[in-house]
């Protein structure tokens, strides 16, 4: 939708609480509202590396400090919004008729593919560019763009052939990719590796736990509570490292037996169910008060579990992940309350494809800062410094959500 065109009144209406009272397995708008604002603050955190002389409470806190800072909460808002659709999405590919075989492999392949992404992204990271050949902005272009081909919805004017050969190019592109990579520093020289799981491996991670208990806890919803528990509790073992370097544990991925990133996307998960049961019901002021309950129960509980570990999103404390549940929870709330009961939906439609296509409005940074890069642009330092340089970084969290916008009505839309 071209956030330069005002909405017919019928597609305000849409946008607002009808449609989101219509069906439990419909797009909640205040989910989608809340994952575009997340995104754009996510690009807008990520570009504050360039900037000086900016709040310390902005950025990310270092490792081992106990503290956070806005940039520290974007990601686990992410985690918890990414838990928030999964009762709609399994919820709508059950309506349309998938068992549980080709749920499963929906949400394998989606896993994989989060994961894949992760860990290209992670090597770019980590590339030695003279022995690889080439720099890391040209990695990082090269990536992307294979995602794009292979990940892409083509529109159903292009002929299969055609979409088919551009995913084989993708393919072939990351196989090279992976191929001539070579990483580390100095005389240390590496092949292509898991450092880490990058951003989209973790959420990859979390996703495939989350999905994988509600898609199979059906209606058992105590199943899903109990796993929550047990994630929240893993948290808590693993920030006081009482798990052993011989534990059968250690077989499950660190993002999995660390606890935390699988308990906000369960929390999210949890979120929706509550969100669903009251809507059907039509109570939604008694479903406020129950949020409101809850995000200070979390509250306290990280409060309090602060006083053992501390709160950092590095350390993945349990701290971080109470406190980090119950803003995101608080946040839904209020937009809630704007866009479905107060009709204020169309206040944020200029945002809308880092909502609806937000994989692909992630990406977007990575093309931006190779333009930028290879075409040796230098920005004057006014720009990058105070309250300048964090106008400039918020006008580019939003250039990126209209390009994202626009190559979406041309046909670039990518779905897992």
């Amino acid at each position: 939708m071209d956030a330069t065109k005002t909405l017919a009144p019928t597609q305000v209406r849409e946008l607002s609480t009808d449609s989101a009272l219509q069906s439990t397995t419909a797009r909640v708008v205040s989910i989608d509202i809340l994952r575009a604002i997340t995104m754009v603050l996510m690009i807008f955190v990520n570009d504050l590396w360039s900037l000086q002389h900016i709040p310390l409470w902005l950025e990310h806190v270092p490792q081992g400090v106990d503290g956070m800072g806005l940039a520290d909460t974007i990601f686990p808002a992410f985690l918890f919004i990414v838990g928030m659709s999964i009762p709609l999405a399994v919820a709508h590919r059950r309506k349309k008729g998938d068992n549980s075989l080709q749920l499963l492999l929906h949400i394998g392949s989606r896993s994989l593919a989060l994961l894949v992404m992760g860990v290209f992204l992670v090597n770019g990271e980590n590339i030695h560019a003279a022995a690889t050949g080439m720099p890391r902005v040209v990695w990082y272009t090269l990536s992307c763009l294979s995602f794009i081909l292979i990940w892409n919805v083509y529109p159903k004017t292009i002929r299969p052939w055609l979409a088919r050969t551009g995913q084989g190019i993708g393919i072939v592109i990351l196989l090279t990719l992976a191929f001539v990579f070579r990483g580390g520093e100095g005389d240390n020289i590496d092949r292509f590796s898991v450092y880490w799981w990058g951003i989209l491996g973790l959420i990859g991670w979390s996703y495939l736990v989350g999905s994988l208990i509600t898609a199979f806890s059906g209606k058992r919803y105590e199943l899903i509570v109990a796993a929550w528990i047990l994630f929240c509790v893993l948290s808590m073992v693993s920030s006081a490292n009482m798990i052993s370097e011989d534990s059968i544990l250690q077989w499950l991925p660190n993002p999995i037996i660390g606890g935390t990133l699988p308990a906000f996307t369960l929390g999210g998960v949890l979120t929706t169910l509550v969100f669903q049961h009251f809507r059907k019901q039509n109570a939604l002021k008694p479903m406020m008060l129950l949020l409101l309950v809850l995000s200070a129960g979390l509250i306290v509980l990280g409060l309090y579990t602060r006083t053992f570990w501390g709160i950092s999103k590095l350390g993945a404390t349990p701290a971080w992940l109470f406190i980090c549940s119950a803003l995101t929870i608080l946040a839904f709330m209020v937009i809630y309350i704007l866009a479905d009961w107060k009709g204020k939906a169309h206040w944020f439609r200029f945002i809308k494809p880092a909502g609806t296509d937000t994989l692909l409005c992630y990406l977007i940074p990575y093309f931006a800062y190779a333009g930028v890069t290879l075409l040796g642009i230098h920005w004057p330092d006014m720009m990058l410094t105070g309250g300048v340089g964090l106008v400039k970084s918020f006008v580019f969290a939003l250039l990126c959500v209209w390009v994202t916008g626009f190559l979406s009505r041309k046909g670039i839309r990518l779905k897992l």
